[in-house]
């Protein structure tokens, strides 16, 4: 293939039917609501095969900042690249951002005005996205997204979580709504004499005994509990799940008809001196607020930690890893699973609680900076339509057929070289949106997956929804980052025993008189509308 990344301002790359058909999709498709499926379609990113007697298209020139959760990463040259570019007629570069550093990259990249073609949001309600977007800065897609065959099957509810006052500016990346959950070193747990924790006592005895009874049997005091992630104040800090076991809301709470936020319930207290006493026992890690996500699974895999709060689907990922790392001492056992995963354990009032997802992780946004016309939009969603085609989200899950994944019957088997597969394959799937939904080939169900499927799927019965989820508040557009700094700094604090109780609930305060007085009201007055 001949791979010319040009960086220069967008070619002239349209044909006479992307023209047609945009003047087309612009007029509203008016009177003709039964137009051939195919019509959408070839607004997309093509092959190079459609157009052909008009001349062919250029390759559509690609900057895509997204995010990293390894070390390692495909480059612009890999051999997965080179065959997305070869499907979708593209030229792509990749920026690649370590993922517990890209809030701070985003917003970066946001100031600076130089923005890739598609840039992933993580937090589509962030102040500065929000800011950013309202002012025009980003596409609003949505009205587009009928004249895709793939993109036109967006869930209306997640384009609604999704959305920002009823706009959408990006596409939704779907995610299983009830994913998240523990998994835990199964092997450690038969080794200490333990059941899978049902209760919060339950797993403190867990963590105790992963600290204390040598579960890895090497004789040698060098294990502890639960690793923690640089501490976000989201979901993938795992507190955010455990808060709940302890009978906190889910970001905001209703008492007496009125939006109370989180850190004002006692429950929510308690679960941070939870919190503290496995960091005095040392039963997590002490450098949680500082460790980088991309290494998250290393201390499991390597046998120095057995708990991980995060998505349920970790649990295989992490037993693949596992498998991999003793199969190269020769010590594997194939049919054999290290881990284990639940949704969660029950409260001291005997009940379950799980943090949903809201239907998706972040949006591919699209920059007018960057995509200055109607018709180059059509073409980089047609491109972001094309990943969605089954035999696309596969390559992009796993790579290439016989050099990064073997067939077994319909079952996809990943080879055993994680390095490679790293730095050529994983990372890619973070464009993929799922839409209209997950089609790509999948691994065998081994008893592992096929139980975080029914876990992911039970949890739906008992998520805690939060009930402002919708809102766009001004008051936090504006003062939303420094209020949040606010609460997640004194709660590490009081995690790691610079301040007491009177110490966190004087920076509650000072959350209040720095804008959350305002913020409580504004996010009510939201509220009392939707009840009317």
């Amino acid at each position: 293939m001949n791979r010319k990344k040009s960086r220069g301002a967008m070619k002239r790359w349209l044909s006479v039917w992307l023209i047609a058909a945009m003047m087309a999709a612009v007029a509203g498709c008016g009177g003709n609501s039964g137009g051939s499926a195919a019509e959408p379609a070839s607004t997309g990113a093509d092959s190079g095969n459609e157009g052909k007697g008009q001349g062919e298209q250029a390759p559509l020139d690609l900057t895509i900042m997204l995010p990293i959760f390894k070390t390692n990463y495909p480059k612009d040259d890999g051999p997965v690249v080179e065959e997305i570019e070869k499907r979708t007629n593209s030229n792509i570069h990749f920026e690649w951002v370590p993922n517990a550093s890209y809030a701070d990259k985003f917003n970066i990249t946001l100031a600076s005005g130089k923005l890739p073609h598609i840039i992933y949001v993580g937090d589509v309600k962030a102040p500065s996205f929000v800011s950013a977007a309202k002012s025009g800065a980003f596409w609003e897609v949505g009205p587009y997204l009928q004249h895709f065959p793939n993109l036109s099957g967006a869930n209306p509810v997640i384009m609604e979580n999704s959305s920002i006052e009823g706009k959408n500016y990006g596409i939704y990346r779907g995610r299983v709504l009830g994913r998240n959950g523990v998994a835990f070193r199964k092997d450690w747990l038969d080794n200490v004499g333990l059941e899978a924790p049902q209760t919060v006592d339950d797993f403190y005895n867990m963590l105790k005994a992963f600290k204390e009874q040598d579960p890895d049997q090497n004789g040698q005091d060098d294990t502890y509990g639960m690793v923690l992630v640089k501490w976000t104040g989201q979901w993938a800090s795992g507190f955010d799940t455990i808060k709940l076991w302890f009978g906190a809301p889910n970001k905001w709470g209703i008492e007496d008809g009125k939006l109370v936020p989180e850190h004002e319930y006692p429950e929510y207290v308690e679960a941070l001196k939870f919190m503290k006493k496995l960091y005095d026992e040392k039963l997590i890690n002490s450098d949680f607020a500082v460790m980088d996500s991309a290494k998250w699974v290393d201390p499991i895999v390597n046998n120095k930690a057995g708990v991980i709060v995060d998505v349920v689907d970790v649990g295989a990922r992490i037993d693949d890893k596992i498998h991999a790392a003793l199969a190269k001492e020769g010590k594997d056992e194939p049919d054999r699973h290290y881990i284990d995963v639940i949704g969660g354990v029950k409260g001291a009032d005997g009940q379950l609680r799980t943090l949903p997802t809201s239907g998706f992780s972040g949006i591919l946004a699209i920059p007018k900076s960057s995509v200055k016309t109607e018709e180059e939009l059509m073409r980089v969603l047609g491109f972001l339509d094309q990943l969605n085609e089954p035999e696309m989200q596969t390559l992009l899950n796993f790579g290439l057929e016989g050099v990064h994944y073997n067939l077994a019957g319909e079952f996809v088997e990943p080879i055993k070289d994680t390095v490679k597969l790293e730095s050529e394959v994983e990372g890619l799937n973070q464009m993929l949106g799922f839409i209209p939904e997950d089609r790509a080939k999948k691994v065998k169900q081994t008893p592992l997956r096929i139980k975080q499927t029914e876990v992911q799927k039970a949890n739906e019965e008992f998520i805690v929804t939060n009930p402002a989820e919708a809102f766009i508040s001004t008051v936090y557009s504006q003062k939303g980052q420094q209020l949040d700094n606010i609460i997640n700094d004194a709660r590490i604090k009081f995690i790691v025993g610079q301040i007491d109780e009177a110490g966190l609930k004087s920076a509650f305060d000072v959350w209040k008189k720095t804008g959350g007085d305002d913020l409580v009201q504004e996010m009510n007055d939201l509220y009392s509308k939707v009840k009317q």
